[in-house]
């Protein structure tokens, strides 16, 4: 796990898609901590966290610790930044266990991480199983582990607690507050109320009017 603490920089970020605009940022720095970036569905938070993480074009320039850039250092910048989809999709004749154990293998993850985090979400039972066969619930938990897998600097989560029991919230915030102790930077989005769990936000962000704009936790 990453003791290295990290800070993202978005510079004129721009993303639009057939010539309308989705998301323009024109500067945003954020400082280490865990930060909740909330938004009406649509708004296009998964749009800014797959760009973060390097799924999506867009104009502008993303950094991590004013090292890495997202399209300059690719493979330095994706080592670094993990992300869990909201919903996500997989081929169906893949398991969990496929999936973890290729997503480990590129992400460089630490001897006994990938059994830690199987146990702490409690996937033993059916990760061998296809992927075809699992509930919501199941698919949650195999894209949480992935967002959590070698040795991060940033993690994003999108819709973190959505379709997971409240055991399966309580080992996710676990694991957060875990990581996060050890250096790691959060960017969680959530229609959920964070508040309502143990987890300490540092800041608050939310995307209107095509912007993100940072708004006060009360």
């Amino acid at each position: 796990m990453s003791f290295f603490v990290g800070m993202l920089h978005v510079k004129n970020y721009r993303k639009a898609y057939h010539g309308r605009i989705i998301l323009e940022v024109p500067e945003l720095q954020l400082q280490p901590g865990i930060h909740w970036i909330r938004g009406v569905n649509g708004a296009g938070k998964s749009t800014f966290f797959r760009s973060v993480a390097g799924m999506l074009p867009f104009e502008g320039e993303i950094w991590l610790n004013d090292t890495w850039e997202v399209k300059r250092d690719p493979v330095a910048f994706r080592l670094r930044v993990n992300y869990a989809e909201a919903e996500p999709l997989y081929p169906e004749y893949l398991s969990a266990f496929d999936l973890i154990s290729f997503v480990a293998k590129a992400k460089k993850a630490p001897a006994g991480q990938v059994d830690a985090l199987v146990e702490t979400l409690e996937i033993a039972s059916f990760w061998k199983q296809p992927v075809g066969t699992y509930s919501s619930g199941m698919l949650k938990k195999t894209s949480l582990i992935l967002g959590f897998l070698g040795n991060p600097t940033l993690i994003m989560l999108d819709e973190p607690l959505i379709t997971i029991d409240d055991r399966a919230v309580a080992n996710v915030c676990q694991l957060i507050d875990q990581y996060h102790q050890n250096g790691v930077q959060f960017l969680l989005s959530s229609h959920q109320d964070f508040r309502l769990t143990d987890l300490k936000m540092d800041s608050s962000y939310i995307i209107r009017n095509q912007t993100l704009e940072e708004i006060h936790l009360s």
